[in-house]
């Protein structure tokens, strides 16, 4: 199917109405990473025709202690999640990108979630937690922006969640803030296809 970038935007902008319930945000953010992807291959074509960008950069340690360098994962969309343990919204999509980057993971897709904590201990706690029930096919890196080592070219994140969709070359072409309307998506039409 042919899909225009100004469709697949559009489409993505909004923020999820409370309203839902769980099971339909659970389904609809799954949708979210797909057509993130979608996004991502669509405007592979166009991205000729417009001025080039500069690929963005991260570097630092997981909280695992292992290196990462967002340049191992060219060639792949890449979904990174600026978050924070104190965030419930942030919190409260965790259960669903996990499960989506169970689905797509072996599939060109990487998920990173980088946290903006103002204390690295509260993030590994949590992580600890989380680490006793999370399925080690469900787990993505982790990194804690207050790492002296972490560089990255994102800029400032005003607010949590915000998450930016990277294209195969490594250019930002999409961020979110917030919340994604899963509902107006779907009024916009299908556009993982």
């Amino acid at each position: 199917h042919c899909v225009t970038r100004s469709a697949v935007i559009t489409a993505m902008m909004h923020t999820t109405k409370p309203s839902l319930s769980s099971q339909e945000r659970a389904l609809d953010r799954r949708h979210f990473i797909a057509r993130a992807a979608a996004l991502a291959t669509a405007t592979a074509g166009l991205a000729q025709a417009q001025t080039a960008t500069a690929a963005a950069s991260l570097t630092g340690q997981t909280i695992d202690g292992k290196p990462y360098d967002l340049r191992q994962d060219r060639g792949k969309v890449v979904l990174v999640f600026f978050w924070s343990t104190g965030c419930a919204v942030c919190r409260d999509k965790m259960p669903e990108l996990r499960l989506n980057y169970e689905a797509w993971r072996d599939k060109g897709f990487q998920l990173l979630a980088v946290s903006l904590d103002k204390n690295l201990d509260e993030l590994r706690a949590y992580d600890t937690i989380l680490n006793r029930v999370i399925p080690p096919t469900q787990r993505f890196p982790w990194l804690w922006r207050g790492a002296a080592g972490h560089r990255d070219s994102f800029g400032s994140m005003a607010l949590t969640p915000t998450s930016l969709l990277l294209d195969r070359q490594g250019r930002v072409v999409k961020q979110y803030a917030g919340r994604i309307d899963a509902v107006k998506q779907r009024a916009h039409g299908r556009w993982d296809e």
